[in-house]
């Protein structure tokens, strides 16, 4: 057991690493004061920058063709009767690698155009953001639906709202009414993909209905014939390509 003695000879050890610890803090208030235009306009960007990056799956949802692909897909499994096959990774991924596949021009002009020139200092914040967000306005122009288009400028003009041309139009009013588009076209899809399912399950149900087999829920006859027809026609083939020719 240690003594007092040994304890008080000990004590001085101790306290030098806090003292050398609390030499080490820095001075928050000194920082500041010594904190110039620059710095503090680099730390805004960089605010900005880790933004962008934690909105980035919302953005990938809002401005490419990545809504149309899930919901059809999720449909699909829908109107299949399978609940978690293929599993939501399974979905998501395909429809990730299906929009990449689709934005690739955009994704490139965007880079070439925008992203690349600002890494190399030849070009502003402002004119790389304006670069970078076109090629994704053209697509948007070209798959929003006019309607939903008139929609979001009309409710804009009733605010008392300036509305500038179609082809420079303001990304508020564009993004809202191209996801509708695409949720739209996406439920359209979805129901010529569920009608012939429904199908064989009126057949199914209208055959055990009559042979009066009450107790046994249709459904469980019909799943199996419902994915030798998917499985027959090469369904995912004829799917994932009428999905992709959509945007073309």
């Amino acid at each position: 057991m240690r003594t007092p003695r040994a304890l008080l000879l000990a004590a001085p050890a101790l306290l030098v690493p806090a003292t050398i610890a609390h030499a080490q803090q820095i001075d928050l208030g000194s920082l500041a004061g010594q904190m110039t235009g620059t710095n503090a306009g680099t730390i805004v960007q960089l605010f900005g920058l880790l933004t962008i990056l934690s909105l980035a799956p919302g953005i990938l949802i809002m401005v490419t063709s990545f809504t149309r692909f899930i919901i059809a897909f999720s449909i699909l499994r829908s109107g299949m009767g399978l609940q978690t096959t293929p599993a939501n990774i399974v979905l998501v991924s395909l429809a990730l690698f299906m929009t990449f596949y689709v934005m690739t021009p955009a994704f490139n002009q965007a880079w070439n155009t925008g992203v690349k020139p600002l890494m190399d200092n030849q070009i502003t914040e402002q004119v790389a953001l304006q670069r970078i967000s076109q090629p994704f306005r053209v697509f948007m122009l070209r798959n929003v639906r006019p309607k939903d288009y008139d929609l979001f400028a009309d409710l804009a003009r009733e605010r008392g709202e300036p509305v500038a041309s179609r082809d420079t139009v303001d990304l508020r009013i564009l993004i809202p009414a191209f996801m509708i588009s695409e949720i739209r076209r996406g439920f359209e899809i979805g129901f010529l993909i569920v009608l012939p399912f429904l199908v064989i399950d009126l057949v199914v149900a209208t055959i055990t209905m009559s042979m009066g087999m009450m107790m046994l829920p249709p459904t469980v006859i019909s799943l199996p014939f419902k994915i030798m027809f998917f499985v027959l026609i090469d369904g995912w083939n004829l799917l994932v390509g009428s999905l992709v020719r959509s945007f073309s």
